[in-house]
């Protein structure tokens, strides 16, 4: 950390009392770079200044930036919250989550009469002589209503001038598919199109629900009046409205008013997904992309905040828990002036709509880096089954193989991003342990692959580098002999096991005292089982390479002149049987320690099988 004020800081932290409050973090020209809310000054803010190398890389960059702070004590946890908001609001700090929405808002626009047009436009224009209304924050929406509108009432939505342009030319293709009346024909009186664009505009502001009801009592009226036409004219535009409702519903909400909003991340980057349902039915998404990583519950929180502002639906439905929602919610409520409730829930259909708004963070990431959207999802389901803060990254796995005595070798596999990283794999062959004891293997095995992270962690390469996950082949047995051993050595990292059912498929998660289903979780259960799969077959391998090597040295060592020690060292050169076959006898002759003499006895052995 490159900050000489640290000292200072420190020392200034002492002073500051354990109450709730607000903290302001400014740089050394005097800006506010970060603003936060603290249920205790003094614990928080020094949370900042000590240990600073193990802070995630976007708080590290915030601390090494700033200068000085101030706080602001407060009576409850919940003023503080208030007036984080309302500070954030008004300086938009640098290391805050910024929310930028450069779309703006978009409106509705009825020309002016007699002959008006319902249109979407983006902005609004001051005395143009037309009615607005809105404004609203998605355009989409707005595109989607002025469409839904026009089909129903079947409006024109052509470039002709009205009632200029009457009888000049062919009705467009809309009128002979129905989607127009054909204002284009002059047949239409001016009362009857004012009343239908009335009808339009009553199904823009009350909603379908409304617009139907209206239109079933003037059906019903017109066929009391004998007036059949006209009420096979209502009939058809209620049909249409049920049509348009149908094909727009996608999927319906239990809450008439609510949000559902979401999170995914990788190693770099957070998507945050928001699906709006309004009127029991989806109407729009918003998505958002963060190039930062981290505690995903602080980011919730931060982003939610953020967020809402005004217009806040009566029901928020989150995708995990986060510190403060209850002051959170509480803040909303009295924003609003009403109840706001916001929720996180485990089954049912809210669950399922948290899924699919998860499912389009993942896909909205994707876009973003390079991994596939079931590849992030897969990640954050594994996280959130085993309690994890953030989308595991960097996943190790270990399996431990013996053929006997002879052969006991370990592997380890490793899954970056959710994809195999063969340049990270690494085999071992047990040292000390030369018994077949799979608990005592896999110790030695881990404790010198983090030995080994000792050594090289400053290069943050290969062993170099902490996993954010390990994954032993085996059960809760296999937890418990290996998480002790990390907790001497000072390695904090989440160490799970991977259990089979008797046909060696993948059944479940291990955890030091029982285990968690995930067949339920299908993209996280097709990781795991991928992972305990390779690290399987990686091992495997290496074990009947190793152990037909030993077959062979020691076979070698019938031949005059080959003892253990030129067997390994002809293995060393060759690596292989077949290489060593291929070698002409000056070849063999150049390994250390050979002979010219046992050079041509060990060639004549190794090809007596060719011999007639």
């Amino acid at each position: 950390m490159d900050n000489p004020r640290l000292g200072y800081l420190r020392e200034k932290v002492r002073q500051l009392p354990r109450e709730p409050g607000v903290y302001i973090m400014r740089d050394k020209a005097g800006k506010i770079i970060y603003i936060g809310k603290a249920k205790a000054l003094r614990n928080r803010v020094s949370s900042y200044f000590r240990s600073v190398e193990k802070h995630l890389e976007k708080v590290y960059k915030m601390v090494e930036h700033v200068y000085d702070f101030e706080t602001i004590v407060t009576d409850s946890e919940f003023e503080a919250l208030v007036l984080e908001c309302s500070l954030i609001k008004q300086y938009a700090p640098k290391y805050n989550i910024l929310l930028k929405d450069d779309k703006g808002y978009s409106y509705i626009k009825v020309t002016p009469p007699p002959y008006s047009r319902i249109q979407a436009v983006l902005q609004k224009q001051e005395g143009d002589g037309c009615l607005y209304l809105g404004p609203y924050m998605s355009s989409y929406v707005v595109k989607q209503t002025v469409d839904e509108a026009n089909k129903v009432f079947m409006l024109p939505t052509c470039n002709r001038k009205f009632p200029q342009e009457f009888r000049k030319g062919r009705p467009c293709l809309n009128f002979h598919i129905k989607q127009c009346i054909g204002l284009c024909r002059g047949r239409i009186r001016e009362e009857e199109y004012a009343l239908r664009l009335e009808e339009a505009l009553d199904f823009i502001r009350g909603g379908s629900a409304k617009a139907l009801d209206r239109l079933e009592e003037q059906m019903a009226r017109a066929s009391e009046n004998l007036e059949f036409e006209k009420a096979a004219q209502y009939r058809d535009r209620i049909q249409a409205i049920k049509r348009i409702t149908e094909r727009q519903k996608v999927v319906s909400s239990k809450a008439a008013d609510a949000d559902i909003v979401a999170f995914t991340q990788s190693d770099s980057a957070t998507a945050a997904v928001v699906l709006l349902f309004r009127g029991h039915r989806l109407v729009d998404k918003k998505d958002f992309v963060f190039y930062e990583s981290g505690d995903l519950s602080a980011f919730r929180r931060e982003f939610l905040l953020g967020y809402y502002r005004e217009d806040i639906p009566r029901l928020i439905e989150v995708d995990g828990d986060f510190e403060d929602r209850e002051l959170t919610e509480r803040y909303f409520s009295e924003k609003m002036g009403h109840k706001i409730t916001m929720g996180v829930p485990q089954r049912g259909e809210q669950a399922k709509l948290v899924e699919m708004a998860r499912n389009n963070a993942s896909q909205r990431l994707s876009h973003e880096v390079s991994r596939t959207g079931r590849e992030l999802s897969a990640l954050d389901e594994l996280a959130r089954l085993l309690g994890l803060g953030a989308p595991p990254a960097y996943i190790e796995a270990y399996d431990i193989s013996n053929i006997g005595s002879d052969t006991i070798v370990g592997g380890m596999a490793v899954f970056e991003g959710g994809r195999p990283s063969k340049k990270n794999y690494r085999k071992f062959k047990m040292k000390t342990q030369l018994t077949p004891d799979d608990y005592a293997s896999m110790r030695e095995m881990i404790s010198r692959r983090f030995a080994r992270y000792q050594e090289e962690k400053e290069s943050g390469e290969g062993f170099g580098r902490l996993p954010d996950l390990i994954l032993l082949d085996g059960g809760k047995g296999h937890v418990a002999a290996i998480q002790p051993l990390l907790e001497e050595m000072g390695i904090s990292v989440p160490v799970f096991g991977m259990v089979k059912d008797d046909r060696h498929r993948t059944r479940a998660i291990a955890k030091d005292g029982g285990e968690i289903s995930i067949s339920a979780s299908k993209n996280a259960f097709g990781l795991v089982t991928r992972i305990q799969d390779e690290v399987h077959r990686y091992t495997i391998d290496f074990s009947r390479k190793s152990h037909r090597k030993s077959g062979m040295e020691l076979a070698m060592t019938s031949v005059e002149g080959i003892g253990p020690a030129r067997a390994k060292a002809l293995f060393a050169a060759f690596k292989t049987q077949k290489a060593m076959r291929q070698a002409t006898v000056e070849q063999l002759a150049a390994v250390k320690g050979m002979t010219a003499v046992c050079a041509q006895k060990l060639y004549d052995w190794l090809h007596a099988d060719e011999e007639e």
